[in-house]
Formats: structure tokens, C-alpha cells, sequence
């Protein structure tokens, strides 16, 4: 089998996530690193001692015979980036979500979608964590048909990032598009069904308060909860709070419908657990109708996988599936669709937060900048 040689773009915490899981792969290397930051460089660099270093990414593309390429640099230069790439190479990409930070990004971006003649896979880790992932399999057999969803997110604030870029919605789109598209994009997913309506309430209540960077003080939302009705007649809510440190699970999954109920629990990093005894295992809890006992099921996540990185295992396995289709076997599962949908869904909320108004989602939201905040 031939080994598939990766490039990667961006080699900060997420990059040398990308990286260390890339090594468990069979039949894949990290063959280039593109990394402006010297720290950062090093780090990776460690990581992969083999790989070529670059600190810019026409070099890179330029110099290197690789196979593929995953993007992890800050979410507000993706876009321009996958626009670069178009230019010069047609290989297959993971490129890490967001997939664009803002409506001025999206003529460009459809220009990449209608040029670009290789895979892209829009990176969704939450799909591939153990319980999220049998959730999804599960959850039409034991609901009979999921009718409402609520995802509740209670975790730590977003890390140091280098240079700080994830204190400003300039940067990152905003929370509800930089952390929840993930849950946006697993509303879609669980459904089957199309949003159609947005109610939102959030703001920056507690995190990065007394913070300046150059002066300005950041203004990413650390609080916030949506409601999102959908054109099949489900719904779904979404509670973020992001000054909750030491919860014991960090995401709290629930579907449920006329037979039953699933629920998928996800604990936070294992390295920042700090509660007594052990840390928590990802688990399953099935719940029937009709007053029968509910069935816990434990995930436990591989040593290795943990040590990989922040998210149980799952950028593991969302690797196991990009490889599949760098060798040509298999389309992204997490299409360019799809990952414009989840942004469109973030920015949807955060209109509707700003303005206290529901916002209208039209048909053809996911193709069309003005049909992301019409507000009713």
C-alpha cells in the first residue's frame, strides 16, 4: 500500500492534534509542515521529525509532492487559503471548521467550491466521538424518530491561542460559529431535517473581561442559548457556558421521540480533569418508553487515542475516513455543504441574539449569503 504523504498548514494545539493522530494512521506520514510561528514550528517539527518545514504555504505547495493537505490555521484565513491552494494544486483537503468566519467570505468561497476539482472534507470532530457517533446510528431504531434534540455544552473557556486571535469575533466568526457549529451541524445530521427558524439569546457574561490585547478588549461570547425549529417539525436547543470548568461531562446529548429517549455524554479532556478519583468515561444511556429501565452503555477511549488529543478519540477516527478518501475509496462525509450550513446556522443565532428577534432561515440558506439573517 502506498503511503500517503500529508502537508499541513497551520501547527498550533488543533495542528499537533492533526499531526499526532495522523501518526497512528497506517499508510499515512506527515510529509511538510507550513508554520509562521517559530514555537509552534518547533513543536510540530518534533512531532514529525521527517517532515519538510515551511514557514509559507506557496513554498510549501511549491517544493513538496503531497498527497494531501489539512488546514488548521485560524478560522478567519481558511477561505483565502483554499483560494491560494486552488491555484496552484488539486489534492484532497481536511480543512478544519469553520469553513468561513462571515458573509464577506462567501463569493470566494463558492468560487472554490464550483473550481475545485479534488475532495474537501470539512473537519467535524464531534461526529467521530464514541458516543455522539453511536447516538447518531442509533437514535431513528430507539426514538422512533427524533422529535426534539438538546445538546448542552458546559466547559472551560477557549485557550490561549498564538497570537491571541480567538478573542475577537473578527477572527474567529464569533462563538456560535467558531465552538457550536459543531452542535448546528449535528442538529442537521441527527434530524434528517432543514432549520427554518432561529431564536437565540447570549453575550459575554464572564470570560476575558478584564483582558486588552493591543487595547482592545475581546468580545467573544462565552454564553448563550439557541432554539432552532426544523421544516420535518423537530426542534433543538443548544445551552453553551463556557465558564463551567470541572463539570463531569462537557457535552450532554439528548434525542428524543414517541418510543424513547437516547442520551450521549461526553467528558471534557482528560487532561483537564480535576475532580477526585478518575476522570469520567464517555457513556450511552438508551431509555424506552412505558416506565422500562434505562440501559447505560460505557465508551471507554483507547490510552493512545486520549494521549492523541482533546476530543476522545474522535480525530482518530475522522482521520480513518479521510484516508479513505485520499486513496480514492470514499467521498468526505462532511461535505463543503455541509460545513457552510453549520457556519450559516452559528451566524443565524448570533443576528438573532443581537437583535432579539427569531431569525427566518429561506430554502436556499445554504447556498445564498442573504438568506443567513432575514430577521422576522
Amino acid at each position: 500500500m502506498n503511503e500517503m504523504r500529508y502537508g499541513i498548514i497551520g501547527t498550533g494545539m488543533m495542528g499537533q492534534e492533526h499531526i499526532r493522530n495522523i501518526a497512528l494512521l497506517n499508510g499515512a506520514r506527515v510529509a511538510a509542515l507550513c508554520e509562521p510561528n517559530p514555537d509552534m514550528r518547533a513543536q510540530a517539527s518534533a512531532l514529525a521529525p521527517e517532515a519538510a518545514v515551511f514557514t509559507d504555504m506557496d513554498a510549501m505547495l511549491d517544493a513538496s509532492d503531497l498527497d494531501a493537505l489539512v488546514i488548521v490555521s485560524p478560522n478567519h484565513v481558511h477561505v483565502p487559503q483554499l483560494a491560494r491552494i486552488a491555484s496552484r494544486c488539486a489534492v484532497p483537503i481536511l480543512v478544519e471548521k469553520p469553513l468561513f468566519t462571515g458573509p464577506d467570505q462567501l463569493e470566494k468561497l463558492r468560487a472554490f467550491r464550483d473550481s475545485y476539482a479534488a475532495p474537501v472534507w470539512v473537519a467535524m470532530e464531534y461526529r467521530y466521538m464514541p458516543p455522539v457517533a453511536a447516538l447518531l446510528r442509533e437514535a431513528e431504531a430507539v426514538t422512533g424518530g427524533v422529535r426534539m434534540l438538546s445538546i448542552r455544552e458546559h466547559r472551560f473557556p477557549f485557550l490561549q491561542k498564538v497570537g491571541d486571535w480567538n478573542r475577537f469575533n473578527a477572527n474567529t466568526g464569533g462563538t456560535l460559529v467558531e465552538k457550536c457549529c459543531h452542535f448546528f451541524d449535528l442538529m442537521r445530521l441527527v434530524l434528517g431535517q432543514e432549520p427554518v427558524r432561529v431564536m437565540a439569546s447570549g453575550g459575554q457574561v464572564e470570560n476575558h473581561l478584564d483582558e486588552t490585547y493591543d487595547g482592545a478588549v475581546p468580545d467573544i461570547w462565552d454564553a448563550a442559548y439557541v432554539i432552532v425549529d426544523f421544516d420535518g417539525g423537530a426542534r433543538a436547543m443548544l445551552e453553551l457556558c463556557m465558564f463551567a470548568e470541572g463539570s463531569r461531562y462537557q457535552e450532554e446529548i439528548s434525542a428524543v421521540g414517541p418510543a424513547g429517549k437516547i442520551e450521549a455524554l461526553v467528558p471534557g479532556p482528560t487532561r483537564f480533569w480535576t475532580g477526585a478519583g478518575a476522570p469520567p468515561v464517555p457513556k450511552v444511556i438508551v431509555s424506552p418508553r412505558a416506565y422500562k429501565s434505562p440501559i447505560e452503555t460505557e465508551m471507554p477511549v483507547p490510552a493512545e487515542l486520549l494521549a492523541a488529543g482533546d476530543h476522545n478519540g474522535s480525530t482518530f477516527h475522522q482521520h480513518e475516513g479521510f484516508l479513505e478518501v485520499v486513496r480514492g475509496n470514499l467521498a468526505p462525509e462532511v461535505t463543503l455543504s455541509d460545513g457552510w450550513a453549520a457556519v450559516a446556522l452559528g451566524l443565524a443565532a448570533q443576528e438573532s441574539a443581537r437583535t432579539g428577534q427569531a431569525v427566518q432561515i429561506t430554502p436556499d440558506w445554504q447556498m445564498d449569503t442573504s438568506a443567513v439573517a432575514q430577521v422576522s
